[in-house]
C-alpha cells in the first residue's frame, strides 16, 4: 500500500481537522483526551452536529447515509477524530448494529431503525456477554421461546456498557434449547433479537468498576415479551450475524488515532515532568519504551489500512485480520496508560479520605491524578470484543490454518 497521501487526501485531512477544531466543545475534548467519558447529553448533541455535517455514519452505504469515502479517507477521518478528542459515535448503534441491519435485516427494520441510529434518537446497548458466557459466547443461556407473534425472553446479560442510558438492546438469545445438549452444536441455536428496554420485565443493575465508574451493568430479563418482527435475519442464525458484528467491533477497538494522541501527549509531558533531578525525557529506559510503542503503533496503523482497503472484497464476511488489530491495538492502549503512570510517578496516587470523610484530593497535576484510574479502566480492552486469547485462536485457525 502507498502510504503517501495525494493532494486530495491531504486536503481532506485538513478539512476534517479544521472541522473538529471549529465544532468540538473544548470541555468535551478535554474530558475525552484525559480518558473520561462525555455526559449523555454531550453525546447526543455531538452526534447531531456530526449528523448535520453528514459524518455520523461514514462507513455506511451512501444510500443509507454514508459518506462514500474511500478506505484511506475513512482511516484519515478516524485518525483525526480520535486525535482531536472527539467522542466516538455511539459504537453499539453506528458500528455494530447498523451494519448488521443493512446487511441482514429486513427492509422494515432498516427503515425503522437506521435513521434513528444515525441521529442517536435511540441509544442502543449490546446484550452478548453473560455470567459463564463471555469469551466463550456460544455457551450463552438467555432463552427466547416463541409464543404466537412474540418471543418470551428469560435470562441475564452482564458487562452491558451504558445500559443505564439505553432505549434498546440487541441481544443474542438461545432459541433452540437442544443445541446445548450433548452432541448439539451450540452456535446453531442462537438468534439475534432487538428488545425495547422499556418492556416490562427488564431490570438494569449497575456494576462499579475498579476505577470507580459505573459504565457497565447487569441486565435481567424476566418473561420479557418481544414482538417476533424484532428477530433479525433468520431464526437460529444469530451466530453468523454476531461474528460479522464482532469483526466490525474489533476494527474499532484498535483506536490508532486515540493511542497516537496519548503517546504524543506523553512525549510532550516528558519534557517537563520529572522523578528526581532530571525530566523524564532524559530517562533512557522510559524513552526507549515510548519510542518502541510509537514504532509498534505505526506498524498497526499500516495493518489497519490494509484491512480497510480489502474490506469491500469480502462481501460482508468478517476479516480474520481484525483479530490482529484487536490484539495489538488493545495492547498499545494499555502500554500508553502504563507509560502515563510511569510518567506521573508518585503523583499518580489519588487523594484518600480522612477520618472525617472529606476527600483530600490529588497531590500533583490533574493529568497525573487521572493516570491511575485510566490505567485500571483500560485493563478491560484486552477482554471485551472477544478476549485476546480468543483472538489468537481465530488467527491460528483462519489465517495460519492450524
Amino acid at each position: 500500500m502507498d502510504l503517501h497521501l495525494d493532494p486530495q487526501q491531504r486536503a481532506f485531512r485538513a478539512e476534517v481537522r479544521q472541522f473538529f477544531k471549529d465544532n468540538l466543545p473544548d470541555r468535551v475534548r478535554q474530558k475525552v483526551i484525559k480518558g473520561g467519558y462525555p455526559e449523555y447529553q454531550d453525546m447526543v448533541d455531538w452526534t447531531r452536529v456530526m449528523h448535520a455535517k453528514g459524518w455520523a455514519t461514514p462507513q455506511w452505504p451512501k444510500a443509507l447515509g454514508g459518506t462514500g469515502w474511500s478506505p484511506v479517507e475513512l482511516a484519515i477521518f478516524d485518525d483525526e477524530s480520535q486525535a482531536a478528542g472527539a467522542p466516538q459515535m455511539l459504537p453499539f448503534g453506528v458500528n455494530m448494529l447498523g451494519p448488521v441491519l443493512y446487511t441482514f435485516g429486513s427492509k422494515e427494520q432498516q427503515e425503522k431503525y437506521l435513521p434513528r441510529i444515525a441521529r442517536l434518537d435511540d441509544w442502543w446497548c449490546q446484550g452478548f456477554s453473560e455470567p459463564g458466557a463471555g469469551s466463550d459466547l456460544a455457551s450463552l443461556k438467555t432463552a427466547a421461546r416463541r409464543e404466537g407473534d412474540e418471543f418470551i425472553v428469560n435470562g441475564q446479560k452482564t458487562w452491558t456498557t451504558m445500559a443505564q442510558y439505553a432505549d434498546w438492546i440487541f441481544c443474542l438469545v438461545r432459541t433452540d434449547p437442544d443445541s446445548l445438549k450433548p452432541g448439539g452444536k451450540r452456535q446453531e441455536g442462537i438468534s439475534f433479537l432487538l428488545i425495547d428496554m422499556k418492556t416490562k420485565g427488564i431490570t438494569v443493575r449497575p456494576i462499579q468498576t475498579i476505577d470507580g465508574g459505573v459504565e457497565v451493568n447487569e441486565v435481567f430479563f424476566d418473561d420479557v415479551r418481544v414482538p417476533a418482527e424484532n428477530l433479525v435475519g433468520q431464526l437460529n442464525k444469530g451466530w453468523d450475524y454476531a461474528k460479522f458484528l464482532l469483526g466490525n467491533e474489533r476494527n474499532g477497538i484498535a483506536r490508532v488515532g486515540a493511542t497516537k494522541e496519548k503517546l504524543r501527549r506523553i512525549r510532550a509531558l516528558a519534557q517537563t515532568s520529572q522523578i528526581g533531578a532530571a525530566p523524564m525525557s532524559e530517562n533512557r529506559r522510559f524513552m526507549e519504551r515510548l519510542t518502541e510503542a510509537e514504532i509498534d503503533l505505526k506498524a498497526l496503523e499500516v495493518t489497519q489500512w490494509r484491512v480497510l482497503a480489502r474490506s469491500g472484497a469480502r462481501h460482508g464476511k468478517p476479516d480474520p485480520a481484525s483479530s490482529i488489530l484487536k490484539i495489538k491495538g488493545s495492547q498499545l492502549q494499555q502500554t500508553a496508560t502504563d507509560l502515563a503512570v510511569a510518567l506521573a510517578g508518585p503523583y499518580a496516587a489519588v487523594g484518600k479520605s480522612d477520618q472525617s470523610g472529606d476527600n483530600l484530593g490529588p497531590i500533583g497535576p490533574e493529568w497525573a491524578a487521572t493516570s491511575a484510574p485510566v490505567y485500571f479502566n483500560y485493563r478491560k480492552v484486552s477482554i471485551y470484543g472477544g478476549s485476546n486469547e480468543i483472538q489468537r485462536n481465530i488467527i491460528a485457525k483462519a489465517i495460519l490454518g492450524f
